[in-house]
């Protein structure tokens, strides 16, 4: 999108804000019932869940591309883990009524873009869609009772209705095992699953590919018997039956989602399919992505990550709605291992991966470094451990090179903390964070390459069109950017071993649930923040000595001013992760780099 092009979008988006369609949860309308602006910047989003990184962050990408999330209140997409509080329909998951009639409210409302989990939709979030079994019918607010195949195919039906609307459904691959802590599931049920699903299962292809094949061989293995289910404690009754009911609940609802979309009037409905918690073995999951994969259509996805599906969606219709240039695109690897999978968690090389995302992004390959435009840098697990500081090290030149060169980067930590805070400490010290088009390393190996390249590419794109000058895009940006480095850098690798311990050791409590037993919430939050304080000095510093890249051609550079952290939290009331408010300061001149200082 070009500035004149820019412009017209932000009148467009201001007087679709004039009429009512404001951003932020709550709000019921796109539009105030006059003729409808396909191209006013508004997104309706159902998220998966109510975890940052599809909230938030989510919203962060969005507004760094000039686009304006609609979302529902939270409350009627929450997840509630065992002995926290119910939300307001009186359960732990989402309220799949109330979304269901959200949208359509968007949808009279004008709204022409959407991106919906349909895990959110049907199940009312990721968690609870592990745990439900058989039909689980859906009464709205007129009395109407659907069933949730119903539901989807009438949600679809009135989408598809309007031939100017373009809809993302986001789905997923159903992980190894359930989520502990949810419906009294506990670590030893899910080590106990997840060995009994990563056994396995017969191959099927061609005709005997379908839900009742697939679904009929769960419990069998390569030699045709059943598998045992070993644990040290005895599982609860039904433990199995109940994990095996839930996948074929799963699987059945991803191939009607399928089915319906195959038909006509759905060439503006792209289906993106995430796959989390996996395994290289043949196991229970293997059929499932087979007939998945086989029942996709053209600009459909099955791809690698979950949590990340909502930035894939954000970036890939981005890419779809504004032309653009080929891009160039060439991937460093450093450690060694890119020929594995990046941890115990993913079910292919990480190297086969990044390339399935750059395709799905629709980048060209080369192996030319000087002749690409775009640089993907990606750590891997050192394939000799003795050699581990080398690897980082090669990285961190070929990083200052690239910018020296003025090759615009992404940075992805696929090392799963193989190398300790060495890396990300040299990254502060002798790097320029702030720099980077995309960065991501925090959470589990499966999503940071979709993060990192989602985040980059599109930034590439947002640059190439020739809206670098927008102040508000950028200052998403930088939000985006540095809430991925600080939760990885301070949290993840610092903050949160000790929050853990203390929690554990000095609380008596379970970091994993704050509720289960109750702790001293005010003790945990005052040790969040001290721990964040002490820990996010040297990163900050860092990022108001950094250049942000704010043009490719002329290749022109603006100064990062200082952040403000604030409103630190605990989204699901657990250490896993953190959500904080980031609070960036105006751009200034570009900052002077003297060695490996910046002034």
């Amino acid at each position: 999108m070009n500035n004149k092009g820019f412009s017209l979008l932000s009148a467009l988006l201001a007087l679709c804000l004039l009429a009512g369609c404001a951003a932020g949860g709550g709000s019921s309308a796109c539009g105030s019932g006059a003729a409808p602006t396909p191209d006013n910047g508004v997104i309706a989003y159902v998220p998966l869940d109510d975890r940052p990184d599809n909230v938030e962050r989510v919203d962060y990408l969005a507004r760094s591309l000039g686009y304006t999330l609609e979302m529902p209140e939270s409350g009627l997409y929450a997840t509630k883990l065992d002995g926290q509080p119910l939300n307001q329909n009186g359960t732990r998951y989402g309220d799949r009524a109330a979304l269901y009639e959200w949208v359509l409210e968007q949808e009279k409302a004008g709204c022409h873009r959407y991106i919906l989990s349909l895990d959110q939709l049907l199940s009312g979030g990721l968690v609870n869609s592990r745990a439900m079994q058989g039909e689980n019918p859906v009464a709205l607010a007129d009395g109407t009772e659907l069933t949730e195949a119903a539901l989807l195919e009438e949600l679809l039906k009135s989408l598809s209705a309007d031939p100017r609307n373009t809809v993302w459904l986001l789905d997923s691959v159903m992980r190894l095992a359930p989520t502990t802590g949810y419906n009294g599931f506990g670590l030893n049920e899910y080590n106990a699953l997840r060995t009994y699903g990563m056994a396995p299962r017969p191959a099927l292809s061609g005709a005997n590919l379908t839900v009742e094949r697939v679904a009929a061989d769960y419990a069998l293995g390569t030699d045709g018997r059943l598998i045992a289910c070993s644990s040290d404690t005895p599982l609860p009754e039904g433990a199995v039956r109940n994990y095996l009911a839930s996948r074929e609940r799963k699987l059945q609802l991803s191939a009607e989602a399928e089915r319906i979309l195959s038909g006509p009037g759905y060439e503006n409905f792209h289906l993106l399919v995430g796959i989390d918690d996996s395994s290289a073995e043949d196991s229970i999951q293997k059929n499932e992505i087979a007939l998945l994969r086989r029942g996709l259509r053209a600009g459909d996805a099955l791809l690698s990550g979950v949590d990340d599906l909502g930035f894939k969606a954000v970036a890939k219709g981005y890419l779809q709605q504004y032309a653009w240039q080929p891009i160039l695109v060439h991937t460093d690897y450093f450690g060694g291992t890119e020929d594995r999978a990046a941890c115990d968690y993913d079910y292919r090389p990480l190297g086969e991966l990044v390339d399935e995302h750059l395709d799905f992004f629709g980048m060209t390959r080369t192996d030319k470094r000087a002749e690409a435009e775009l640089q993907v840098l990606v750590l891997t697990q050192p394939r000799d451990g003795n050699k581990a500081p080398s690897y980082w090290q090669a990285l961190i030149a070929q990083l200052n090179e690239n910018e020296k060169q003025q090759r615009p980067t992404i940075l992805i930590d696929a090392s799963n903390g193989a190398y300790g805070t060495a890396f990300h400490d040299a990254l502060v010290k002798e790097c320029d964070p702030g720099w980077l088009l995309g960065y991501s390393g925090f959470l589990d190996m499966a999503i940071v390459t979709g993060t990192a390249l989602s985040h980059g590419i599109s930034r590439y794109v947002w640059l190439q069109n020739g809206n670098g000058g927008d102040t508000e895009a950028n200052a998403a940006f930088l939000r985006s950017l540095a809430d991925s480095v600080l939760k990885d850098f301070c949290y993840k690798n610092t903050v949160r071993d000790d929050l853990i311990a203390y929690v554990r050791d000095d609380l008596g409590g379970n970091a994993n649930n704050f509720c289960t037993p109750e702790v001293d919430a005010s003790a945990v939050q005052a040790k969040l923040e001290s721990g964040m304080a002490e820990s996010t000095g040297a990163a900050l510093k860092s990022f108001s000595h950094s250049n942000l890249i704010v043009s490719l051609r002329p290749y022109t550079l603006r100064g990062w001013g200082g952040l403000t952290l604030s409103d630190y939290s605990f989204p699901w009331r657990r250490a896993f992760e953190i959500r904080m408010t980031i609070q960036p300061e105006a751009l200034t001149s570009p900052h002077k780099k003297l060695l490996f200082f910046y002034t």
